[in-house]
């Protein structure tokens, strides 16, 4: 059996990103960015000023207070036209352009009216209260490298740059395949033997989740002529993920079916827990990946290949997400498998990832996996872990686009 590690690395081995594709900025959250994106201008284009106030020459109030002669006003986002000299100011609000000559800007609330005639208290420094020309960014500046997954607060920085359109990698295309005689859609009456199908909704909504477009292909009964109907729609899919169907009971047809449509195995079997019936190849060009149909057992596989499939696909790391955490209850010693151990999270006192295993594995147990907050990683022959010890975990919650 392979270990994950080597599973992993065949898996993506020779995937390339996807073709770029253009996209509106309203449609781009948890979209990657396809290319460079550059400051077309310096922002602010010009020395604006931060605060509601009068503009002025720091040197006319280097003694603490004056009298200064009003010229004129600058209004948010506007421009009084004049400069200011010796002895003048202008009423700025915040936004408005530094007028020539001003260098520093005194507070509204430390200034007497009379008039044209205004009394300002307290010194300022040049400076004071004014946002230079790039103050944000400059010209050239790289604003957001290719690669990037664009979250609310990146595309803010997009629309600030004044892209309304953006390329973007283009979606995955996921085509998801349950397999079972004893499989029916949620919603549907159940007899005595029947099972839900609920590993195509957890799927899709992974695949969505990691900014890949799921195709559901439906149940296909555990007859060679139901697998072999698929092989048609393979066109314009970048991943093909099976459900079931993948162990060695005479019933699981989907190697020894779709070797006959073409499918390339790279590999049968890995050392995880859950997980091991896990089958990788390529069919018609297509990579394929074969989950066990164990609810937990097809979730963990997807989180650890599908999602890394999609990644690469999308030029982002394949990698699963790791983090440490402290193990608030011990573990024995593991076996030859890496196991993957559904556990809850929280943050303890001293700010840092507390983790307690569930006292149940079993990987049918849906309820339990759905409950998780992360998955605690053990190696291959791990030494048992006593309460305290750090472990490394795959967190469950993470969002992926974010803000």
């Amino acid at each position: 059996m392979l270990a994950v590690e080597e599973a992993l690395a065949r898996i993506v081995a020779g995937l390339a990103p996807l073709p770029a594709e253009w996209c509106h900025l309203g449609a781009a959250p948890g979209r990657v960015l396809a290319t460079d994106l550059v400051a077309p201008r310096d922002q602010p284009p010009h020395a604006i000023s931060a605060m509601d106030g009068y503009a002025v020459r720091a040197a006319d109030l280097a003694g603490g207070s004056a009298t200064l002669r009003q010229v004129g006003a600058a209004p948010a986002g506007g421009t009084f036209e004049g400069g200011v000299g010796p002895g003048e100011t202008v009423r700025i609000f915040t936004g408005g352009r530094l007028p020539p000559g001003a260098d520093a800007i005194a507070l509204q609330e430390n200034a007497t009216v009379d008039g044209d005639r205004i009394t300002l208290a307290g010194r300022v420094e040049p400076g004071a209260y004014v946002r230079p020309a790039g103050l944000d960014f400059k010209r050239g500046d790289l604003g957001l490298a290719a690669g990037t997954i664009l979250s609310a607060r990146k595309l803010g920085l997009v629309a600030a740059f004044n892209h309304a359109w953006l390329a973007v990698r283009r979606k995955p295309r996921v085509a998801l395949l349950a397999t079972g005689d004893e499989l029916v859609m949620p919603g549907q009456a159940l007899a005595a033997h029947q099972v839900v199908n609920s590993n195509s909704a957890m799927l899709a909504a992974m695949v969505t989740a990691w900014g890949g477009e799921p195709c559901d292909l439906g149940i296909a009964a555990d007859r060679p002529e139901a697998l072999a109907a698929i092989v048609p729609h393979l066109g314009g899919i970048d991943l093909l993920v099976t459900v079931g169907g993948a162990s060695v009971g005479e019933r699981d047809l989907v190697r020894t079916v779709l070797a006959g449509h073409g499918l390339q195995l790279d590999f049968w079997q890995i050392a995880m827990r859950p997980g091991k019936p896990l089958m990788s190849g390529r069919i018609q060009g297509v990579p394929m990946l074969g989950l066990p149909g164990n609810p937990v057992s097809a979730g963990v596989c997807a989180i650890l290949f599908v999602r890394a499939v999609i990644c690469a696909l999308q030029g982002l790391d394949p990698a699963p997400p790791e983090v440490d955490a402290i193990l608030e209850a011990p573990l024995g010693a593991n076996d030859r498998r890496q196991d993957y151990l559904r556990a809850h999270a929280s943050w303890r006192d001293d700010g840092r990832l507390g983790v307690r295993p569930m006292p149940k594995q079993d990987s049918s147990m849906l309820a339990l996996f759905a409950a998780a907050g992360c998955l605690i990683k053990r190696a291959p022959h791990a030494p048992a872990a006593p309460a305290g010890a750090t472990v490394p975990v795959l967190p469950l919650a993470h969002d992926p686009i974010g803000v």
